[in-house]
């Protein structure tokens, strides 16, 4: 059970999400409803071609969900990509063409830019925290700081991005934190009760000070999150860590950005919990442009 981190999150990071075409369905009705009334001014059997410009510097996330936006609303929707998930695309670069039904591509247009711009630029924020902490043994983990019903999907982004997944939910690892300490009447307590009521399940207790790391590591916790040390802290955690019958892997959360991430991550912590990877996000600047109309 003490080994590398891998949440049962990790399972995901082979596939899409299973709920990739429910996550679309609710933005289609949102958004088309009963019809699309502006679209339907097109005379039906016209056709075009278009094309999805990418006007800054980005790591592509989110082609699936563009591609079942059209899937849903019209299979006659050809789309060819020339970026893939995870790549790297430049400013002004085409990230796809598309051919169709007219009235299918503009319908379905700003549904399949919105997954494709947000879960993008969650993908592009992961990547340059995972840039900042290159050469250390730091990993850059997520929260559950998400946009309710996108949880999995700004998961995949952070995977996308070369981040890693933190709990997917309440359900499949234990994090104790000071509300649940202080219900269960001490660390020691809550890590005991979580061992008897979820045998097999990783437990991560939350740390606010050297003396409660020093209890989590005692109560043989599996992660220990050092909740907002200042940096000769977290240094003398993992000296604390590294010296003990049974070190735990520690995780840094609170107050991380960008400018104090390599020396967050260069005190020897193995994680640092990002929580704006989710939470601040600032979707890429993309847009659809029609190429070309036949009118039939």
């Amino acid at each position: 059970m003490h080994g590398r981190f891998e949440s049962p999150a990790a399972v995901l990071n082979s596939r899409l999400p299973s709920d990739l075409a429910e996550q679309v369905a609710r933005a289609l009705r949102e958004d088309v409803g009963p019809g699309d009334i502006t679209a339907g001014l097109i005379p039906a059997p016209t056709r075009a071609r278009a094309h999805v410009l990418c006007r800054e510097s980005a790591v592509l996330c989110g082609a699936a969900w563009f591609d079942e936006t059209f899937r849903q609303l019209d299979p006659l929707v050809a789309i060819r990509w020339h970026f893939h998930d995870g790549s790297h695309a430049a400013a002004d670069s085409i990230l796809c063409e598309l051919e169709g039904p007219a009235r299918s591509l503009l319908t379905g247009e700003r549904t399949a830019l919105n997954f494709l711009q947000l879960l993008s630029g969650t993908a592009s924020l992961t990547q340059r925290y995972v840039a900042a902490v290159a050469g250390t043994q730091c990993r850059i983990l997520d929260t559950r700081k998400t946009i309710p019903g996108l949880r999995s999907a700004q998961k995949y982004a952070v995977r996308c991005g070369g981040g890693t997944n933190h709990r997917l939910g309440l359900y499949d690892m234990v994090l104790i934190k000071e509300n649940h300490i202080a219900a269960a009447g001490s660390i020691a307590a809550a890590v005991t009760s979580a061992r008897h009521d979820a045998p097999g399940v990783r437990v991560e207790v939350e740390a606010e000070t050297l003396d409660q790391l020093r209890q989590g590591l005692d109560a043989h916790a599996d992660i220990i999150m050092l909740d907002n040390f200042a940096l000769e802290d977290l240094r003398a955690a993992v000296a604390l860590n590294r010296s003990h019958a049974r070190p735990a892997q520690l995780e840094c959360s609170g107050g991380v950005d960008l400018a104090r991430l390599r020396a967050i991550a260069e005190t020897g912590v193995d994680y640092i919990s990002v929580g704006s990877l989710t939470k601040h996000i600032t979707a890429i600047d993309l847009s659809m442009r029609v190429d070309s109309i036949a009118r039939q």
